[in-house]
């Protein structure tokens, strides 16, 4: 992922240009307050009034000068009135100037601030020529301070200001990515230690790159919860099905040990035969399930023309229903094409049409149905068997679930189970209803092929 699609990242680099724009605006600020208030307390200008007098009044004009280039130097600039005649030019703002007439016929003392940092000042003074005399200085406040010294103030108080806001600022960044992670850390001890139902607090599920871990966490916690109790259900089940077909197997042995004759001893060991061929196909369907419960990662697909398919599980499994006096039946709408492996979908079709064949009453008949519908593949099988109580249908799917016709045909209770799960490893899904007149209807629905997709066609 590009840094520059990345939240955190904008996050950050908001915040530091954030924080140096203020400490750059916050310091000048500063700075200018700093240097105002200090040369504002520093300018004695009754002082400097009296000092301009003893000037004028111990060498006239050009003492007066002198002593005016020296205040210059320091920032101020002074000069004396007689009789409303300025005894030495003074350069002033336009504004101070149009305003001067006015503050001096005013004749009083006054400190005139006409803008921030600019101070005027005028003093009444009595002259030892027994005329009226009156001072006038005008200031600066930035100009008191020598340029170094200014720059040095500056970077004072802006490295305060640094110190201060990006640890404040770093503060508040840190703790705002140190509390998801530690939100996920707290989550992953615990699944750990093996609470598998923990979870990140959802208050941390943000827009940022952590935001998006701890929505992936949470998913994949939900996804090891679901396959740990799926797996300890499936154990628990089978636990208790190989129970029953060892405990026969072994009294089977046990009796063919202590059989009178040989021939007696190969009726048991023929019976143990079909326990054992019992077994291997519970433990084979059990395998698949296995194989199948993780979503099938890796799945090879491929092209499977489904008429193709169906014609070929119809002929295979012809056999078993005419030995059951079952009439077998097949029709479609035309050639359909699903994308997927075709051994799944041909182990799943066996089992919809094996059951079906299985729970038929002699001389009934099994309809197997292919059809195009809402842009999905619709296998239908009906048959026309005692069917499925209503309270039943909702657990059809389950691993080891055989319902209360279990009786009537031999079976382990994980056909249907293998149908569910290779219909959801393509993007389909199956479900089972009782049909009019009696009988049970499963209908799986896959999607059809896409046009945009162009895999290798194979029929099986």
């Amino acid at each position: 992922m590009s840094p520059l699609r990345s939240p955190l990242f904008w996050r950050l680099l908001v915040s530091f240009c954030a924080v140096n724009l203020l400490v750059f605006v916050l310091g000048g600020a500063l700075t200018h307050r700093f240097i105002e208030y200090t040369s504002q307390r520093d300018i004695d200008w009754n002082a400097l009034a009296q000092h301009a007098e003893q000037a004028y009044d111990g060498g006239g004009a050009a003492a007066l000068q002198g002593w005016a280039d020296e205040q210059h130097r320091q920032g101020i600039h002074a000069t004396l009135y007689v009789d409303g005649n300025e005894l030495l030019p003074l350069r002033l703002p336009p504004p101070v100037r149009h305003m001067l007439p006015q503050w001096l016929g005013a004749g009083r003392d006054a400190l005139i601030q006409p803008w921030p940092g600019a101070y005027v000042s005028i003093q009444q003074l009595a002259g030892t020529d027994g005329k009226p005399h009156q001072f006038v200085g005008f200031a600066f406040a930035h100009d008191r301070v020598p340029e170094r010294t200014r720059m040095a103030i500056f970077l004072g108080v802006q490295l305060l200001l640094s110190l201060l806001l990006i640890g404040a600022v770093g503060w508040w960044v840190a703790r705002s990515v140190a509390r998801p992670v530690e939100a996920l850390r707290h989550a992953a001890r615990r699944m750990a230690v093996g609470e598998l139902s923990a979870r990140v607090d959802p208050r941390w599920d943000g827009n940022d790159e952590l935001g998006q871990l701890a929505r992936d966490f949470n998913g994949m916690a939900e996804r090891i919860e679901a396959l740990v109790a799926h797996d300890r259900g499936v154990l628990q089940d089978l636990s208790h099905e190989l129970r029953s077909p060892l405990a026969r197997l072994q009294v089977i042995l046990e009796l063919a040990h202590h059989a009178a004759d040989r021939r007696e001893a190969d009726t048991h060991f023929r019976q143990a035969e079909r326990e054992i061929a019992r077994l291997d196909r519970m433990t084979g369907e059990m395998l698949t399930l296995s194989r199948l419960k993780g979503d099938l990662p890796g799945m090879e697909r491929e092209a499977v023309e489904l008429v193709v398919l169906l014609e070929e599980c119809v002929a295979t499994q012809k056999i078993s229903a005419d030995e059951r006096g079952v009439s077998l039946q097949f029709a479609h709408g035309g050639a359909l094409v699903a994308s997927g492996n075709a051994v799944l979908l041909r182990r799943a079709v066996d089992n919809l049409v094996s059951n079906a064949i299985k729970f038929g009453p002699y001389g009934s008949r099994v309809r197997v149905e292919l059809r195009a519908q809402d842009g999905d593949a619709i296998i239908e099988v009906r048959d026309h068997g005692p069917g499925v109580a209503a309270g039943e249908l909702p657990l059809l799917f389950r691993p080891f679930f055989r319902g209360g016709n279990a009786r009537l045909a031999e079976g382990h209770g994980l056909g249907l189970t293998l149908v569910q799960r290779v219909a959801k490893a393509h993007g389909g899904e199956v479900e089972a209803e009782n049909a009019e007149g009696g009988g049970l209807r499963v209908i799986l629905r896959l999607p059809l092929l896409q046009d945009d997709d162009e895999p290798h066609v194979s029929g099986a």
